[in-house]
């Protein structure tokens, strides 16, 4: 089923969580809100949304990185449903797209709910005080790769970290609906 974002909450805090990637090491939300916000990404394997848009989400992610924003990836599909959404599949996942971010397993989908995820993919952009600034697309290209793209996370980020104010135009992402149990 293919689903739109909600409109952005701007200022809503985003609740704290502890995660493991499919290898079992935990990642703490809170310990990753660094001095220029954190992106917090709903993603999973199977979607073709996450699909089409994988190898340039990588790109702008490692972008982001490097200019000192953090980045996670949270998995809230119910796995024991959708087997190519498993913590095998996510490994195989994230190594065949260059992903340099955790990767998160939500296993009892608690965290989806928390912050209401809706789809995949569903982007998240908090400031270094944890309030939700960006609830917007990856770029403007849609399923096809467009070197003239607008990389609107990028910006949105950028500006987060600049001013810890989001833009206030912002575009919801699309994407399959999450598989809750």
């Amino acid at each position: 089923m293919l689903l739109d974002t909600p409109i952005c909450d701007f200022g809503w805090k985003a609740p704290d969580f502890t995660l493991k990637n499919p290898n079992g090491d935990a990642f703490t939300m809170s310990e990753h809100l660094g001095e220029k916000g954190l992106l917090i990404m709903f993603i999973c394997n199977h979607c073709p949304y996450v699909k089409a848009i994988a190898s340039r989400l990588a790109k702008d992610t490692q972008q982001l990185m490097a200019e000192g924003i953090n980045v996670l990836a949270v998995m809230s599909n119910d796995y024991q449903t959708v087997d190519a959404d498993s913590p095998a599949n996510m490994l195989r996942f994230a190594e065949q797209h260059g992903f340099s971010f955790p990767y998160l397993v939500d296993e009892d989908q608690h965290v989806g709910k928390q912050y209401g995820a809706v789809c995949t993919p569903d982007f998240f952009g908090f400031n270094h005080l944890g309030e939700l600034q960006y609830r917007g697309r990856l770029d403007d290209a849609r399923l096809e790769d467009d070197p003239n793209r607008e990389p609107e996370l990028v910006n949105a980020m950028q500006m987060i970290a600049a001013i810890n104010k989001g833009p206030k135009q912002q575009t919801a992402s699309m994407g399959c609906s999450i598989k809750w149990r």
